[in-house]
């Protein structure tokens, strides 16, 4: 009797023991701050999104991320009313109409995707405009309207000599614009990546001209609804610090990227070859923590980032999509770009690439 009274106390001493050792944890490690984040899938901008999830990066940082996907900018835009995201990455021009409309401000450059945006025709298309490239004139363009797409494609006529009223213009998704032209319905189209690579791996088609060579500028946007900035400065920081980080690790590490980058572009229903997959690292650049706070100042002036979205808030005004060319200050802030940076802790952690 003696012995089981002993046993039961020493097993009722090892459970309050475990439940003791159990509330202490429980208390030490914090719950998660669930943060909402806006993409677009099976985009190069957006891989880190799926690199940070998989290396557990978010939690690091005491985040959660939920995510949410649209097929272009316009549609995730306008999301942002219902407050169903918080935080995210989209296009220029998107990120321009989002804060006309929604007051949405633009926190940190994802890519440079000059040359990621592009007009391309079938290779018969291709040829003649290559012998003659007046010979777009009075064609059809599918493109997606409002987009950086549809910016690389006007700024591709305007190289030569030509403008909107000269071709006829045929808004359609992406995944449309590649059914038109691989079926032969359409001639011309204007693609972002990695749609580009589907295109001229599936049909032949070619790159007659890119944003780059017409002379367009066109970042990728990180972007943040205002009043969650407002509310919850913190945890935007912390989403910069994780997404630079990202792209410092991807950068060090790319064989391994690439491998990520494959699953990733497979859940969104782009299979592209690896050497498309190489061509995204080597065509489009990205921004360390460094090169966000350089081209973001606007301490003695417009920065470079102004810049840019000013062309293309302009070509915007162009088409009619916005009335006026809005301030650049007033939604492009670098504010919590210089909140990581003064925080040795999410500094450190923007910089690693491990």
């Amino acid at each position: 009797m003696k012995f089981k009274k002993t046993l039961a106390s020493i097993l009722g001493a090892t459970v309050l023991s475990a439940v003791s050792i159990g509330q202490v944890q429980a208390q030490a490690k914090p719950a998660l701050t669930e943060i909402k984040v806006s993409y677009q899938p099976a985009l190069y901008w957006a891989l880190p999104f799926f690199v940070a999830t998989e290396k557990g990066w978010w939690g690091e940082l005491g985040l959660k991320p939920e995510f949410s996907t649209f097929p272009a900018g316009v549609p995730q835009i306008a999301a942002s009313a219902s407050k169903s995201w918080d935080v995210g990455g989209t296009g220029s021009v998107p990120a321009v109409l989002g804060y006309v409309r929604f007051g949405i401000k633009t926190i940190g450059l994802s890519n440079d995707e000059s040359a990621g945006n592009a007009l391309l025709a079938t290779p018969k298309a291709a040829e003649a405009f290559a012998a003659n490239p007046q010979s777009i004139k009075g064609q059809t363009i599918v493109l997606t309207g409002n987009s950086t797409g549809d910016y690389a494609v006007q700024s591709c006529l305007k190289k030569y000599g030509l403008s909107k009223s000269d071709v006829v213009i045929k808004n359609m998704g992406q995944g449309e614009i590649i059914s038109a032209m691989s079926s032969g319905n359409a001639d011309f189209g204007g693609l972002w990546a990695p749609n580009i690579y589907t295109l001229e791996e599936k049909a032949g088609a070619k790159v007659i001209c890119s944003g780059k060579d017409g002379g367009a500028y066109v970042p990728g946007a990180l972007i943040v609804r205002g009043d969650y900035a407002k509310e919850n400065p913190q945890n935007v920081a912390k989403f910069l610090a994780i997404y630079l980080r990202t792209w410092k690790w991807m950068n060090a590490n790319k064989p391994q990227a690439i491998a990520m980058m494959k699953k990733f572009y497979e859940q969104g229903g782009v299979t592209i070859s690896e050497a498309s997959m190489k061509k995204e690292f080597d065509t489009r650049p990205t921004f360390d923590l460094a090169s966000e706070l350089k081209i973001m100042d606007n301490s003695k002036g417009p920065s470079q980032v102004d810049g840019w979205f000013n062309a293309i808030a302009a070509f915007m005004q162009s088409t009619g999509a916005i009335q006026a060319i809005p301030p650049a200050n007033e939604y492009i802030t670098d504010e919590f770009v210089k909140m990581v940076n003064a925080d040795k802790k999410l500094r450190e952690f923007a910089n690693s690439t491990k």
